[in-house]
């Protein structure tokens, strides 16, 4: 069982998200009061390839574990810093398949549709951040480490200290792949 560190949202199209108290999950639309809310693409460069997508990027978890690994490299990188609406601690949210479901407090659940895909943002923010969270697997595979991408299942309020636990989907499982 894992732990919400940490909740943020932001209402523009900011790169970052400041943290708040807490964060209301609407169904099917995403975060409350977030730019990114609705059933729909509302990420800019999607909306400019095809507006009428289904948004699978309703909410953006990253695992606290992954600022830990920044920061020792260097890097001053804190909850909401990198986009991300939840920080988790607990749940090694890259070795999650596409479909697993993430209970998020006494209510609140979302369902992850795949990878984020780590943007030349980053490094505006802190120069060599872009390539911190890429990696290679033992066979040369590319390694996304800037969190996880989900669509809300079932809505509910999420504050920091709550319980976060993960659901498998049925087998056979499906890596996460970008979204």
């Amino acid at each position: 069982m894992g732990e919400v560190m940490a909740v943020c949202r932001s209402s523009t199209h900011s790169f970052d998200k400041p943290p708040v108290d807490a964060i209301r999950l609407l169904e099917g639309l995403g975060v409350e009061g977030d730019a990114h809310l609705g059933r729909t693409a509302k990420h800019r460069s999607r909306v400019a390839a095809d507006p009428t997508e289904p948004n699978l990027r309703q909410v953006h978890l990253i695992h606290a574990e992954l600022h830990d690994e920044l920061r020792a490299a260097g890097f001053d990188v804190a909850p909401g810093q990198m986009g991300e609406n939840i920080t988790t601690r607990g749940i090694d949210l890259l070795a999650l398949p596409t479909g697993t479901l993430v209970r998020l407090g006494p209510e609140a659940v979302v369902e992850i549709t795949g990878l984020r895909t780590p943007c030349a943002q980053l490094d505006a923010f802190q120069p060599g951040l872009m390539a911190a969270v890429l990696d290679r697997d033992e066979s040369g595979r590319l390694i996304r480490k800037a969190g996880i991408m989900g669509v809300v299942r079932a809505g509910g309020v999420v504050r920091p200290g709550d319980a976060a636990t993960v659901e498998l989907p049925p087998p056979p499982h499906r890596p996460l792949d970008r979204v």
